[in-house]
């Protein structure tokens, strides 16, 4: 194998600088020529970033021609279609997030310093029409202190994170989803596999990182073909995530308008 792939592009060191990277090449040698190969691209979404896009496309012209390449991503932006058209031969594709979509999900940006942020909150808290709202921090000491000001606000709130006991998890899982309180702080703990009906609302208080993290915080609202809000407060420091994460997902984050019709939200 190391004399098979001597001289690629992830050869040798460089090879380990692509930690989200899993390739594994299967060769069958007949007469020393390699006579099919596999590759697989786990996290694809994040492998054709710009960082390392120039790499797996150099490395696709070390493949031979009867190649087979599988691609396993939580997110389908831009980047993996664009790849998918160039690369793959009649590709059949596999959709097991159906589920997990922008679709009937309308989003807005507010712009905000920091130290706004609870202020703006707020003002969502008393404009929107909330059956429940699902808000989200970056951190477990965001989250604590986001529902203690939530709280002395006057508003019914519990918050949820991965430091808690798996048995208090539970018991605020099973509270929230039976409408014993209307908004929950939560990490990215609450991001995947959660589905409660009546959640019509998500706020990033914290915006986040990836474009992977963004899709599934946003599809905790509009479940069930119902329809959904998402309010992202941003920081100068957010800005170039904002853009990015449109590219990536291939959608558009209005500027917040002073008015939010109730019937994009509300069904």
């Amino acid at each position: 194998m190391r004399r098979g792939l001597k001289g690629h592009p992830l050869s040798k060191k460089k090879a380990f600088q692509l930690p989200l990277l899993v390739v594994t090449f299967l060769l069958g040698l007949i007469s020393g020529r390699v006579s099919i190969v596999f590759v697989w691209f786990a996290r694809a979404d994040k492998l054709l970033s710009p960082e390392f896009q120039p790499s797996i496309e150099q490395l696709i012209q070390f493949l031979p021609s009867s190649r087979q390449i599988l691609m396993f991503s939580a997110t389908f932006p831009v980047t993996v279609k664009d790849f998918k058209d160039r690369y793959l031969r009649k590709p059949y594709i596999i959709n097991l997030m159906d589920e997990l979509t922008l679709k009937g999900i309308t989003q807005f940006y507010a712009f905000v310093e920091e130290r706004q942020k609870v202020h703006c909150l707020n003002t969502l808290f008393s404009k929107l029409q909330i059956n429940q709202s699902i808000i989200f921090c970056n951190s477990v000491n965001r989250v604590e202190l986001l529902a203690k000001k939530i709280t002395e606000l006057g508003y019914s709130c519990f918050y949820i994170h991965a430091k808690m006991l798996q048995d208090h998890r539970n018991r605020v899982f099973h509270d929230f989803r039976n409408g014993a309180c209307r908004n929950l702080v939560c990490t990215d703990l609450f991001t995947r596999g959660i589905d409660i009906q009546a959640v019509n609302v998500v706020i990033n208080f914290d915006f986040p990182k990836n474009s992977e993290t963004y899709l599934h915080r946003v599809g905790r609202s509009g479940r069930f073909g119902h329809l959904g809000l998402a309010v992202n407060l941003i920081t100068y420091e957010d800005r170039f995530n904002l853009y990015r994460i449109e590219q990536e997902l291939g959608t558009e984050i209005k500027q917040i308008p002073p008015f939010i019709d109730q019937a994009i939200y509300c069904r």
